[in-house]
C-alpha cells in the first residue's frame, strides 16, 4: 500500500489524498480547490488541465468527506475522465440545490460550466455511514463527523492488511460531536489503525476555549432579547448554525423566522434528510417564511414582534435589506456575524473588503457569534490518544507554522507523527509526502 499526500501538509484547505494497493488499485480523498486569499480568486495548480490530467491518471474513485469547495471543486473533471464520484446523501442532496440556484443566478457565460458541475454531482454515487464500498480490493466504510458542513464522515480504509483512519474535518462541539469517541471506540479501534490522517485547523489558533454549539444558541437567546430585529450572516450549508438560530428564534412567540428562496430550499432539503432521522429534531425546520412570498407579512411584523433573517452578501438580500431597514429602530437592531472572523479583520491574509464594507454597511449594532466547525487542540488529543495508531499520524489541513507535537499527547504519539517522506516504509505502507 501507498499513501501519497498531494496537498495538505503544509496548508489549510484543497487537501488531496491518494491511497494506492500493491495491485494498483487507486483512490482519492477530497479533491477541492485551495482556499482563496481575500477577495482574490484561488490560486490552484490543479486548475491546469495537463496537471488535473496527471492527477487523475489511473484513478479509480474519489470519495469527498464533505462538500465544502476545498474538498470538492473538481467534480466536472472528474466525470469527464470517467471515474465515479462518492458522497453522503445529505450533502449531494445540497450541493445540487447550491449549483441549481447559482446556475439560474450566473451571467450565461458561467451557466455551461456550472451545469456540468450540476450534471457531475446528480451522477455522484452516495454512500452510507457504517456500509463498507469497495474499489478493486480497497475497502472505504464512512462514518459520521460533526462539522460545519451538514453531512461529514471519517473514512476507515482497509488495503493490503492494513487500515487508515482519515478523518476529515471534525470537532466535537457541535450538537452530534459527543459521538466522536464513542463512534471510534465502538466502530473503529476494535480493529487496530495502522495510520492516522488527521486535521489540524486550529493548532496556530490560540482560541482558549472553544465554544459549543449549544452555548452559542443560548447566546443566540440573549441577542434576540436584546434587540427585535436581529440579521444573521452564516453559511446556508451550516445545518448546525442554521438550527442554532433557528431554535433560538423560536423562543420568541410571533417573530418570524425570515429567508431568501435558496436558504428555503437548502432548508426543506435539511429536513428531509438529516431531519428524517426520528431523534434529528434539531434539523427539521417549519414556518421560514421566504421572503419574496411573505414580503407585505414580515414587514407588518416588525413593530410589534421584529424578525430574525439569514443573510448573505449578494444584491438580492441587499435589496431586501433597503426594503425593510427604513422600518426598523436601529438602536434595536443587530447584523450577528456568525462567519471564520479572519473575513473582516484588516490586515488578515483572508481578509474579504466586500464582505467588511457589507457588515458595516448600516448602522447596525454589529455582534460577533461564531463558533469554529474544526477540532480544538482538546479533541485532536482525544483522537489522537483513543486511535492510538500503530506506526503514523499524518497531520493535514494545517498552517505549514503550526506544530502537532506541541498537543498534550504521549511522547509515544509525538515520535509518529510525520510531516514528511520517510527515508522507508513504515509497518509496510509506503508514504509519499509532496
Amino acid at each position: 500500500m501507498t499513501i501519497t499526500i498531494h496537498r495538505g501538509i503544509n496548508q489549510i484547505g484543497g487537501c488531496i489524498t491518494e491511497i494506492k494497493s500493491e495491485k494498483g488499485t487507486k483512490i482519492l480523498i477530497d479533491l477541492g480547490h485551495n482556499l482563496p486569499e481575500g477577495d482574490k480568486p484561488s490560486d490552484d495548480i490543479y486548475d491546469q488541465p495537463e496537471k488535473m490530467d496527471e492527477l487523475l491518471e489511473g484513478v479509480n474513485a474519489v470519495f469527498y468527506t464533505h462538500p465544502h469547495g476545498d474538498h470538492l471543486s473538481f467534480e466536472a473533471k472528474v466525470k469527464e475522465a470517467g471515474i465515479p464520484q462518492y458522497i453522503g446523501k445529505a450533502s449531494k442532496a445540497m450541493l445540487l440545490v447550491l449549483k441549481g440556484h447559482q446556475a439560474y443566478s450566473a451571467k450565461e457565460e458561467r451557466k455551461e460550466v456550472l451545469q456540468k458541475s450540476y450534471d457531475a454531482i446528480g451522477s455522484f454515487g452516495e454512500y452510507d455511514a457504517k456500509e463498507t464500498i469497495e474499489i478493486g480490493g480497497i475497502r472505504v466504510t464512512p462514518y459520521f463527523v460533526s462539522h460545519s458542513a451538514a453531512d461529514a464522515y471519517m473514512f476507515v480504509v482497509e488495503c493490503d492488511g492494513r487500515r487508515i483512519l482519515h478523518t476529515g474535518d471534525f470537532r466535537d462541539h457541535g450538537y452530534r460531536g459527543k459521538g466522536l469517541l464513542p463512534t471510534i471506540a465502538t466502530y473503529i479501534t476494535r480493529q487496530k489503525i495502522d495510520v492516522l490522517i488527521t486535521e489540524g485547523t486550529m493548532l496556530s489558533r490560540n482560541d482558549s476555549r472553544v465554544q459549543s454549539e449549544e452555548e452559542l444558541m443560548k447566546s443566540a437567546i440573549g441577542l434576540m432579547k436584546e434587540y427585535d430585529n436581529v440579521f444573521v450572516m452564516c453559511s446556508s450549508m451550516d445545518a448546525d448554525r442554521i438550527s442554532s438560530f433557528y431554535n433560538a428564534n423560536k423562543e420568541f412567540k410571533g417573530r418570524p423566522f425570515v429567508v431568501d428562496g435558496y436558504q428555503w430550499m437548502q432548508m426543506k432539503t435539511i429536513s428531509e434528510t438529516l431531519g428524517a432521522d426520528p431523534i434529528a429534531w434539531r434539523y427539521r425546520f417549519r414556518g421560514q417564511l421566504y421572503y419574496n412570498k411573505h414580503k407585505e407579512e414580515i414587514q407588518k411584523n416588525i413593530p410589534r414582534n421584529g424578525i430574525t433573517m439569514l443573510i448573505r452578501n449578494n444584491y438580492q438580500i441587499r435589496k431586501m435589506i433597503d426594503e425593510l431597514y427604513p422600518l426598523m429602530n436601529p438602536e434595536r437592531t443587530c447584523l450577528v456575524y456568525s462567519q471564520f472572523r479572519g473575513y473582516v479583520l484588516k490586515g488578515h491574509k483572508a481578509f474579504q473588503q466586500r464582505t467588511y464594507d457589507f457588515v458595516h454597511s448600516k448602522d447596525w449594532h454589529i455582534e460577533y457569534l461564531h463558533t469554529s466547525g474544526h477540532a480544538s487542540r482538546e479533541a485532536l488529543a482525544s483522537v489522537c490518544e483513543k486511535v492510538n495508531p500503530r506506526y503514523a499520524i499524518i497531520p493535514i489541513h494545517r498552517d505549514a507554522e503550526s506544530d502537532f507535537r506541541s498537543l498534550p499527547i504521549s511522547q509515544e504519539l509525538k515520535d509518529k507523527v510525520l510531516t514528511a517522506t520517510p527515508h522507508e516504509a513504515i509497518g509496510g505502507i509506503d508514504v509519499v509526502i509532496r
